[in-house]
């Protein structure tokens, strides 16, 4: 489902550019500080003692814009380890009813807090925050603007490479006409070889290579891939990737991607949702949360996870949208990725990065001659997102993940569904014995995670407890992994947080 408005609203949509920032780092010395928005101030904010608060901030004159359109942007660190997670804040309007919990939302697979926030007239966590609840947007180890062992200064250039994507869709983006029409052939022959590299040839190249060179090969294919398409249809600002590719080269080569599911589910989610609570000041100690895709799945884990260790998850109630630990009843398209299940084939190549083979693809997928044309339709159905959107969406919103991460996640497709990575503990068999009220969503046309996927999981939840929803009319509209309409959806959701944040 997606994170935006949906085209037939017809809004005027303004994009939020990307660019370079100046972060700057609380003094310990005289206590942490946040810089709001709203204010225009700076203010104190006492932290635990594992916390870090890291702020960013537009200084006058200063014409570059501000990667996180949030509210806040706070840092907390995850104990025994050098990652400090992002978290976007959306404070809640002070015309709202007070709400009694904080709202927590988590972003699915190789995804950052983009999808939740694409522009000022489709940002769902604008929404919840108008609706007053004090709303956060997490970004997992390797998402966003998470780091990984430096400073927010020392990060800079990291972010400063982040932002290239987007200021380039700020420049004119009309695709040359007229030499698409004619260059079928030569395009279908760029999709092929592009199939062909996020299939074998990929894995095939790294077998007998170290990490470095697996890195190396994958970004000299890559910048070939680019180039071709430069020169034959597209122009350069739109898929000028070389000098990010090679930013990103120097990045993989510097972070050890090293992380799966579990280190999610064990290690961010729980550092994230302490700090939200010393932070909101919840009344009782629990949040809402809503998790879509993997956000979803990780909330179902977490809820499973505590009813076998006998514990408290501290969720008043979840949302999840298109979410699932069982995949094996449906038809659902993530099966493309069980050819990496085989772990000596898999495991030569340490990292997927999704968001540069995202931002190629998206062209052949969305202009003439549409050589890609089915990738669309794994997004959003038809007439369902703004194409503005849809480009932010494409361009900003993925990143590269390990390969171990995807590794875990393809259990989802084996009998027994989601595993620890021990392969020992099955997510699904604990959670009939959850007492947290759950919403679930699907949409009717998504390929991903289809209806059945998400039911395969609901089933298992006591009926009292659980409400389940397939968004989609037969004569339409229709709601494929990316959509979410704000005029049919974001109500359900709305009014399901509200009774349980009185409960």
């Amino acid at each position: 489902m997606s994170l935006g408005f949906s085209g037939k609203n017809k809004m005027l949509l303004s994009r939020i550019g990307f660019g370079c920032v100046d972060p700057l780092r609380p003094d310990r010395r005289e206590g942490n500080r946040s810089f709001s928005r709203l204010t225009g101030q700076w203010v104190s904010a006492p932290l635990p003692e594992r916390a870090f608060l890291g702020v960013i901030s537009e200084r006058k004159n200063d014409k570059r814009q501000s990667i996180c359109t949030a509210d806040e942007l706070h840092y907390v660190s995850v104990p025994n380890s050098d990652w400090k997670l992002a978290l976007w804040r959306y404070l809640p309007s002070p015309v709202a009813p007070t709400r009694n919990h904080p709202l927590l939302l988590l972003s699915g697979v190789a995804t950052n807090a983009v999808g939740y926030d694409l522009s000022p007239q489709a940002s769902f966590a604008r929404y919840m925050s108008a609706q007053g609840f004090d709303t956060w947007t997490l970004e997992v180890r390797g998402a966003g603007l998470s780091t990984n062992g430096v400073s927010l200064m020392e990060d800079k250039q990291y972010l400063s490479n982040l932002a290239g994507i987007d200021s380039a869709l700020k420049q004119d983006s009309t695709y040359t006409k007229g030499k698409g029409l004619g260059m079928m052939e030569t395009l279908t022959r760029l999709s092929d070889r592009l199939s062909d590299f996020l299939s074998g040839d990929l894995l095939e190249a790294g077998r007998n290579s170290s990490i470095a060179s697996q890195i190396s090969d994958l970004n000299r294919r890559l910048q070939t891939i680019i180039e071709e398409a430069q020169r034959l249809l597209f122009p350069r600002q739109v898929l000028n990737l070389q000098e990010l590719l090679s930013a990103a080269q120097e990045e993989f080569q510097k972070l050890k991607y090293d992380w799966d599911f579990d280190h999610y589910l064990e290690e961010d989610v729980p550092a994230a949702m302490e700090y939200i609570r010393t932070q909101s000041q919840s009344k009782d100690g629990k949040l809402l949360a809503i998790g879509h895709s993997m956000g979803g799945i990780l909330l179902y884990a977490m809820l499973s996870r505590c009813c076998f260790d006998g514990k408290d998850s501290g969720l008043a109630s979840i949302v999840t949208l298109a979410s699932s630990l069982d995949y094996t009843p449906s038809r659902s398209s993530l099966k493309l990725l069980l050819p990496l299940a085989q772990p000596a084939q898999a495991l030569n190549v340490p990292v997927i990065p999704v968001g540069p083979l995202i931002s190629i693809a998206y062209p052949l997928a969305n202009y003439p001659p549409y050589v890609l044309s089915w990738l669309k339709d794994q997004i959003t159905a038809r007439d369902m997102m703004d194409q503005e959107l849809l480009e932010k969406l494409a361009f900003n919103n993925f990143c590269t993940v390990p390969s171990k991460l995807l590794l875990q996640l393809t259990t989802a497709f084996n009998k027994g569904g989601l595993r620890d990575r021990s392969g020992s503990f099955f997510y699904k068999d604990h959670l009939h014995k959850s007492n947290v009220p759950i919403l679930a969503l699907a949409g009717d046309q998504d390929l991903i995670c289809p209806p059945e996927a998400v039911y395969e999981t609901v089933k298992l939840i006591p009926e009292n407890l659980v409400t389940y929803k397939v968004f989609g009319e037969p004569g339409g509209p229709h709601y494929a992994h990316y959509d979410l309409a704000a005029d049919e959806v974001y109500p359900c959701i709305t009014e399901f947080l509200f009774h349980h944040d009185m409960a």
